[in-house]
């Protein structure tokens, strides 16, 4: 999540969203998903991610997070390791570091907020979970240029690789953020092919 101060909220206007270049895109999105990078998406006041009612995972590693956010909102993650835990949502949904429209640890704030972009629903062609509607509005809207004929070829890398995807029995690829990044991250073994297949050698 990224929110620029100053920048009028553009949830309910109905516009298309700039997504900028896909390969340009693609290339800071893969160094989010490695770690190497937080994802810079243009919010401009979207919180709809943060009102979704998402679990936000916190590692043991994030001591700096750990410390900004009240224990008593934390708990075990499921089938994790000791140490991993869930920040979840109050009673309308929202996560309750959500203060007056703004992530009140935003410097402080989780890895999973850090690299979560929701362009990666539109790079993928995936929609994103029924139960999360204002993340789906926002992911339908974004529109990536294509100012080369391999920013297409990518694009139709990471389209195949979603629907390979899809057939999936992966646990981490059941759900739709978890097949679009699989789709981002396999992409490669795509390139070239338009019907979800593989290249062979």
């Amino acid at each position: 999540m990224w929110h620029d101060a100053g920048v009028s909220d553009e949830r309910d206007d109905g516009r298309d969203l700039a997504a900028g270049n896909f390969s340009s895109w693609l290339t800071e999105v893969q160094g989010a998903i490695r770690g190497d990078r937080d994802a810079e998406v243009p919010c401009h006041g979207c919180t709809a991610c943060c009102t979704s009612s998402q679990f936000v995972h916190i590692g043991p590693d994030e001591t700096d997070t750990l410390s900004h956010v009240p224990q008593e909102l934390l708990f075990p993650a499921p089938r994790m390791p000791a140490g991993h835990v869930l920040l979840g949502y109050d009673e309308r949904g929202h996560c309750p570091m959500l203060i007056d429209n703004e992530c009140s640890i935003y410097e402080h704030r989780p890895r999973t907020c850090r690299t979560y972009d929701c362009r990666v629903f539109a790079a993928a062609g995936i929609e994103p979970d029924p139960d999360q509607p204002l993340v789906a509005e926002r992911a339908r809207r974004w529109r990536f240029d294509f100012p080369t004929p391999f920013d297409r070829e990518l694009h139709d890398a990471v389209r195949a690789a979603a629907t390979h995807t899809a057939a999936s029995s992966d646990g981490r690829s059941a759900n739709p953020t978890g097949r679009a990044v699989r789709a981002v991250e396999s992409h490669v073994e795509f390139l070239g092919r338009r019907d979800g297949r593989a290249r062979s050698g």
